[in-house]
């Protein structure tokens, strides 16, 4: 008794020497995610009933009361999962593994990109100039770096005449090795070559013949374990420490945020909201008023305020459209809203490939990654990037977002599957007929208790009650990378 004592006073202080089983870990999530997935079903429910009745004062105020008050019960319940995540030393075990796991990958990069003799090394090359955007582009060289990674080849940047920077990618961060930049090599050959291929040019992911198993939303075998032990969203994980080891500044693109983030009066809390428009509505996105991104900031907030009444409500507001700053200042004089107008006008069309367009965007990426939340739409790539880097900041924030449309993915992914819990027989037309074991190919999250997707067993297209299913981690197998034994982390 007076050693397990000892034990719980050691946990209580802040220092833990356990961990968690995976099952524990895995339910945890599962209830956490089943709460939000309940008051979203419950939500919006009381609000199409509330349009029924309409004309009846009476009823609708009686809605409105449980709404609020079911709310404020969600939140309660919320803030005490939150605690317990990290009660008994669990959060000191959660800080530790995502550090050990992260200085992990991090070494594996590094001495990838760093071979003994560049001249011999086996090679990917990648092309910077996809024809597309700048979070798209960022995200095309994530996807040739797994590649690498995948096949044990040190990837190779191509990016002089890149249309952000002229000068390429080293003139605005440091170089992805400090020893082999060199695409020579004695043979040479475009994807997939063969494994005795020296060199290999890759091509962009929409037009890859043999796709490799290893792309996202896919995670290391070896890995996958601590991994989906650690993390709600092991897949952006995986990709943000790509983006951790790649976006390392340059020392004056490090100033120019040094600088901005003192001009502006960066501090926190603080929640990021990101309002995509110009070319992107009407084509890639619908249109989402900034009363619809703040509700949800007020909502944060308002959570918040249970552990900190006195919170300064600051939003880091980017986007393309200048005017968005000036209607949200007018509309929310409560909150004080941190952002640049002069780098939502160079985010326009007629200006984006510029060098002070580049700037705005990096700076933008950059500051929506340190903030508390995100509100945004993941059918922005400049979202999902923030919300990717920001997972290295976290030992898990894989909840730490809020979109207005799609679920978190990655362009040219393998499929996303979800795995059915509990059977459910369709109660209308547009439902989905599950039975436990089922395989479901999701396609989006409507934030109604229903997701869309596809029984992949009976080939059907449709609605289904999102807390009855659970995500299917993909696991592939990467190569095994001979890590130090005295350097490993924790658990490994």
């Amino acid at each position: 008794m007076l050693q397990q004592a000892d034990v719980t006073a050691e946990r209580k202080s802040g220092f833990s020497d356990f961990t968690p089983s995976l099952e524990f870990e895995l339910t945890r999530r599962q209830v956490e995610k089943g709460v939000q997935e309940m008051w979203w079903y419950t939500c919006d429910q009381l609000h199409q009933l509330r349009k029924k009745v309409e004309m009846h004062t009476e009823a609708k105020e009686h809605i409105d009361q449980i709404l609020e008050e079911g709310l404020d019960h969600t939140r309660v319940i919320q803030y005490d999962m939150t605690k317990l995540s990290k009660l008994d030393g669990l959060g000191t075990w959660r800080e530790q593994e995502a550090a050990d796991l992260s200085n992990l990958v991090q070494r594996r990069l590094h001495d990838l990109q760093n071979p003994p003799d560049c001249s011999k090394a086996k090679k990917l090359v990648c092309n910077l100039n996809k024809g597309c955007g700048y979070g798209c582009q960022i995200h095309h060289v994530v996807y040739c770096f797994i590649v690498a990674y995948g096949t044990k080849r040190t990837l190779i940047l191509k990016s002089r005449g890149w249309r952000y920077n002229k000068n390429g990618w080293e003139d605005v961060f440091r170089p992805l090795s400090d020893s082999c930049i060199s695409p020579n090599g004695n043979t040479h050959s475009h994807w997939p070559g063969t494994n005795d291929t020296q060199v290999l040019d890759l091509p962009i992911i929409d037009t890859l013949s043999q796709r490799p198993p290893f792309l996202p939303l896919a995670i290391p075998k070896d890995l996958s374990d601590r991994l989906t032990r650690l993390h709600g969203d092991p897949a952006a994980w995986w990709v943000g420490q790509f983006l951790k080891y790649m976006l390392k500044p340059q020392p004056k693109t490090q100033d120019m945020l040094d600088n901005l983030a003192e001009t502006l009066g960066f501090q926190k809390p603080i929640v990021g909201v990101h309002v995509r428009r110009t070319d992107k509505v009407g084509t890639e996105a619908a249109f989402h008023s900034i009363d619809e991104y703040m509700g949800h900031v007020e909502s944060y907030f308002t959570t918040l305020k249970m552990t900190q009444p006195d919170v300064v409500k600051r939003v880091y507001l980017a986007s393309d459209d200048p005017t968005v700053i000036t209607e949200a200042q007018k509309k929310f004089p409560d909150y004080t809203f941190i952002g640049d107008s002069n780098i939502a006008r160079t985010a326009a069309v007629a200006t984006r490939y510029t060098d002070a367009s580049l700037k705005g965007i990096i700076a933008d990426v950059h500051f929506l990654s340190l903030t508390d939340h995100l509100v945004c739409t993941f059918s922005s790539q400049v979202c999902r990037i923030a919300y990717e880097i920001m997972q290295s900041f976290h030992p898990d924030a894989s909840g730490f977002f809020r979109s207005l449309d799609d679920i978190y993915y990655y362009g040219g992914q393998n499929a996303h599957n979800q795995r059915v819990r509990f059977p459910h027989t369709p109660r209308r037309s547009d439902e989905l007929s599950l039975i436990p074991g089922d395989i479901v190919g999701i396609a989006g999250n409507h934030w109604d208790g229903y997701s869309k997707g596809m029984n992949r067993r009976t080939r059907q297209n449709g609605l289904y009650p999102s807390y009855k299913v659970e995500e299917v981690v993909d696991i592939a197998d990467f190569p095994i990378y001979a890590d130090n034994q005295n350097q490993k982390g924790r658990g490994a």
